[in-house]
């Protein structure tokens, strides 16, 4: 496996609306192509990239800190990753992103962060042979 770049942040809202507003006005981020998801959301670009993934959620966070919920970086190698995690005995799910050629390696970090790892869905059929 090659790890690439870091693909996007994911930040849960009370706010969606008003959030993609911002992002829209003060960053330039607009929103923009999103998978069909059965949550409510917005994709927030910077150029060609969607960088920020909104969730909307019934409440905001009770902080002030933003509401990360996971990370996501870009690689190559699916199958030798799977083969790793699943040799280390590390839980993972390996999922489809309907709607987008991307396969996600989901998996939790010692101190349960979420991270997913993406990969071009072409690279499936390496994993099932």
């Amino acid at each position: 496996m090659e790890l690439g770049r870091l693909d996007h942040v994911n930040i849960r809202t009370g706010n969606l609306d008003e959030m993609v507003r911002w992002y829209g006005e003060v960053m330039d981020m607009p929103s923009g192509k999103r998978p069909p998801f059965d949550f409510p959301g917005a994709w927030l670009y910077a150029g060609e990239y969607a960088v920020v993934h909104l969730v909307g959620v019934d409440t905001a966070p009770a902080s002030v800190d933003p509401g990360i919920e996971h990370f996501a970086i870009r690689a190559t190698g699916l199958a030798g990753f799977v083969a790793r995690l699943t040799e280390k005995g590390v839980r993972h799910s390996v999922d489809e992103v309907p709607g987008f050629p991307i396969v996600q390696v989901n998996l939790r970090d010692p101190d349960g962060n979420h991270i997913h790892v993406d990969f071009a869905a072409a690279e499936l059929e390496a994993l099932k042979a």
